[in-house]
């Protein structure tokens, strides 16, 4: 969490000093509002615009610091920040085109399109220490234009990046990306088309900020049909997906990199060559590459993914930035001691000397003092010769003269020799000194000589590592498109769902309507018959009316009567008229039945009738 906030910090404070026109360290409440605003957004936090409006609002004067913003981005922006949440990437945009339309302002010579220059100001990010403002020391540039030249086919001819620091005394600390995008500008210049350029710079950014350790075709054998075919895998840290082509677009699969995965290399069989083993936990997946050296290379990332699975890492080039920077950090403290050592050693010289210059001021005493002894000594022999006869008498103070001398001689000369002694123990110390100087020059030389070694083995680590670091990306990508497919499909059943309770709905209606036409027939029927029964009783009623019967009248004279006969029907046809009018009046009612039942089966999907 500490990394990912260093690392929003850092594209932040560029949106920042962007907005500050002036140079002035300030920048005006509106403007922060709107940023502050955009990284709501951005960053996918929920706005809290009464607190944005309290923090910003104008009943105050002037602009607001860099130190003065610093609360409200951490207790409202970063503390609420949740990773996996949002997309870098969009951030990283929205910063880049706010600080790039003030800084960077690239000249004739440009042949580095905006893509790669953002993609370049996230790598110098990347690399940059956590100190404001980001500058990047002159190995990590040294490193950066490296890992871009070998990815070329032709070497990046870089302007001298020492020289372009002393043309700048302000930069004496690294270089600022402005400054940085303008080296790759120049060096691009230089006979390099963009397309390589752009290439490198995008596998670069890819393998250090994707996190890819190595990508590449291989044959892969199947599980179900154990034939070989070939794939595009991608190894990042925990996990090696592989896809039909190299676009990485159809993930085929993906292979946990966890404590139960482990990589054995396979001895050639099925045609097959340089292949090796990944085993996980329930399955064992055969690959075959195309030479030995692909081979241990895989193999290699595959372990160095396992390992940063293992200590829960998610990047390679984050760990090697931190060796780089401890190898750094140890370097500039070695570089304190041996100039330490080396001011005391200037310090014990300048004693040495100073002892020198007193040893040369005590010989030159002991000259000036055996020249005056010698000069005494001749004036007393004069006069000694001149007044032999006149100092008989102070011949004893003469001598006590000469004893009180010789004493005073050997005093000095005890003087001098203690001086020897001095002098030959400042010359053991020089001479201990000279072997620890020698020794200190051997060490520095195994250390150099260390140093080298460990430099080429991280060099080859980051060789072998290069195409491993686009899988995580890819992956996530794959996870997004299923379960937006996921939610479509979920859509499309709710909707036939829906569709199915409105047609049983409709069904009910039907059948429904169906009880009440057969409810209304039953009636019909109850009053037809009472209605026939009706008729009967009227036909017999009106028989006897029309025909009273006489006394001694025979009884067919009454069916005699054609005319009256042909005006009023018989029970019979009134019976047959009445059943014709009902079967109608159910044939109609069963294609209104059956009509309901046809739109309640159109309505209703099959796959969901299946389900039914």
């Amino acid at each position: 969490m500490m990394a990912l906030r260093a690392a929003l910090l850092k594209s932040i404070w560029y949106a920042f000093t962007s907005l500050d026109t002036e140079d002035s360290g300030k920048v005006s409440k509106s403007q922060l509002k709107v940023l502050s605003h955009n990284l709501h957004s951005v960053l996918r936090i929920p706005h809290d615009h009464p607190t944005l409006e309290r923090h910003f609002s104008d009943d105050d004067d002037g602009p607001v610091s860099s130190q003065g913003y610093m609360p409200y981005l951490n207790q409202f922006i970063l503390d609420k920040v949740v990773e996996g949440t949002f997309v870098k990437e969009q951030l990283d945009e929205l910063c880049w085109t706010l600080c790039s339309k003030k800084h960077y302002r690239p000249d004739t010579l440009r042949v580095l399109s905006n893509q790669d220059a953002l993609r370049l100001w996230c790598l110098f990010n990347f690399l940059a220490e956590d100190r404001y403002p980001l500058v990047l020391v002159l190995e990590e540039v040294e490193y950066l234009l490296r890992k871009i030249s070998s990815v070329m086919t032709v070497e990046l001819n870089c302007v001298d990046v020492e020289e372009f620091l002393s043309q700048d005394t302000a930069q004496k600390e690294g270089l600022s990306v402005w400054s940085f995008l303008q080296v790759v500008n120049a060096a691009g210049s230089r006979g390099v088309d963009g397309e390589s350029i752009s290439m490198a710079v995008e596998k670069v950014y890819r393998e250090m900020v994707g996190n890819v350790l190595k990508e590449g075709y291989l044959w892969k054998k199947g599980h179900l049909r154990r034939n070989w075919t070939e794939r595009w895998f991608c190894l990042k840290p925990g996990s090696l997906s592989y896809f039909m082509n190299e676009d990485a677009k159809d993930c085929k699969g993906v292979i946990e990199m966890d404590q139960n995965c482990c990589v054995e290399v396979l001895t050639d069989r099925d045609g097959k060559r340089c292949m090796f083993c990944v085993k996980t936990l329930n399955k064992s997946f055969e690959i075959s590459a195309s030479d030995s050296r692909q081979r241990q290379e895989w193999i290699t990332a595959i372990q160095t993914s396992l390992r940063l699975s293992a200590e829960g890492k998610n990047s390679l080039h984050e760990e090697l930035r931190g060796r780089r920077q401890e190898l750094r950090e140890e370097r500039n403290r070695r570089r304190a001691l041996r100039a330490e050592e080396t001011r005391r050693l200037q310090e014990l010289q300048g004693e040495r000397e100073e002892h020198l210059t007193e040893l040369e001021h005590l010989k030159e005493a002991q000259r000036q003092a055996q020249a005056s002894l010698q000069e005494e000594e001749q004036r007393r022999r004069s006069q000694h010769e001149e007044l032999q006869k006149t100092l008989q008498r102070q011949l004893q103070d003469a001598q006590e003269a000469r004893a009180n001398l010789r004493a005073e001689v050997t005093v000095r000369d005890l003087e001098v020799e203690h001086q020897r002694r001095r002098i030959k123990e400042l010359e053991d110390l020089h001479h201990r000194l000279q072997e620890a100087l020698d020794q200190q020059i051997r060490a520095r030389q195994e250390e150099e000589t260390y140093r080298y070694t460990q430099t080429r083995l991280l060099a080859e680590e980051e060789e072998k590592v290069k195409s491993l670091l686009a899988l995580q990306e890819e992956q996530e990508e794959q996870l997004l498109q299923t379960q937006r497919e996921k939610q479509e499909l979920r859509q499309e059943m709710e909707k036939k769902t829906h569709s199915l309770g409105e047609a049983q709905h409709q069904l009910e209606k039907v059948r429904a309507s169906r009880r009440r036409v057969d409810q209304d027939i039953a009636d019909a029927q109850r009053k037809l018959r009472q209605a026939s029964t009706s008729v009967k009783h009227w036909n017999v009623q009106m028989n006897r009316l029309m025909h009273p019967i006489c006394p001694g009248e025979r009884r067919s004279s009454c069916s005699g009567s054609p005319g009256l006969a042909a005006r009023v029907p018989s029970v019979g046809e009134t019976e047959s008229r009445t059943r014709e009018i009902l079967r109608q009046h159910s044939f109609d009612c069963e294609e209104n039945i059956t009509h309901a039942d046809n739109m309640d089966y159109n309505n209703t999907n099959p796959s969901d009738a299946g389900d039914q």
